[in-house]
């Protein structure tokens, strides 16, 4: 008769872990910064190897601890964290620094998608491997990438600008530098520029398909095509919500 299987206690989720999938994983490496990819929106979106790096490592490093705070309880997650965003990087760099000199592993995440993708991460990133210390990116969701590969614009060739400048003038110049481009671009944007874009979009490349993806991996997800006119029109009748990937043909599809 086939023995009874061992019941694995709820504080050996990284042992269940590695049962589940029939492997025996290494463990994390010492004084390593791990870049952790975190959902955009449906948290079944995370990874293993996320949730392993997050439940082993000594410290979480997060852009906003009461949203990562959230997310590591959903799954039954206790780590000790540290706020790491915009107007601390350079001082909290220095701390992570001394505790990966000191042997610690750090799991930085950010709010949504992948740290360094139009979210803090590189500053930190490059200090590390100034001061010859290991970096290990843990992929997983990126709304870049999912909003490209099914937004139906093409994906051999693209440049990614993340967000635009805020002031009109600057946000022009850098419209008219990249309508020459060849491959698609991929912007995100604000609910509440997202208006603003589409009409500079208008007068810059009016004859260009544009796309907008919205709420993506979210209940809501959305995909809205057309010239940049008729989007505008969308967009006022509608009064889309949710943050925006915003995807413009290139150069060279357009003249194709």
């Amino acid at each position: 008769m086939q023995g009874r299987k061992p019941k694995l206690k709820l504080g050996c989720r990284s042992a269940a872990l590695r049962v589940s999938m029939g492997m025996d994983l290494p463990p994390l490496t010492p004084s390593t910064l791990y870049l952790v990819a975190t959902p955009i929106g449906n948290l079944e979106d995370i990874t293993l190897r996320a949730l392993r790096t997050l439940r082993e490592c000594d410290v979480v490093a997060a852009e906003d601890t009461r949203r990562t705070g959230q997310l590591l309880k959903h799954f039954g997650i206790s780590k000790p964290m540290v706020s790491y965003f915009q107007f601390n990087e350079a001082k909290r760099s220095e701390e992570i620094l001394e505790r990966l000199q000191r042997g610690e592993k750090v799991a930085l995440v950010t709010d949504a998608g992948s740290p360094g993708i139009s979210d803090p991460g590189e500053r930190v990133v490059r200090a590390a491997r100034v001061a010859g210390l290991r970096v290990e990116s843990v992929p997983g969701p990126c709304a870049l990438v999912a909003g490209l590969t099914a937004s139906g614009l093409p994906t051999d060739e693209f440049h990614f600008i993340g967000f635009l400048p805020h002031k009109s003038g600057q946000r022009r110049r850098q419209l008219e530098a990249l309508k020459q481009f060849a491959g698609t671009l991929v912007l995100y944007e604000s609910p509440y520029r997202v208006e603003k874009l589409l009409t500079e979009l208008t007068e810059i490349v009016p004859d260009r398909q544009v796309v907008l993806a919205r709420e993506l991996t979210k209940k809501f997800e959305e995909y809205v095509a057309g010239t940049p006119a008729q989007l505008l029109e969308v967009v006022k009748k509608r009064h889309l919500k949710g943050e925006f990937v915003v995807l413009v043909q290139g150069f060279t599809a357009e003249a194709a």
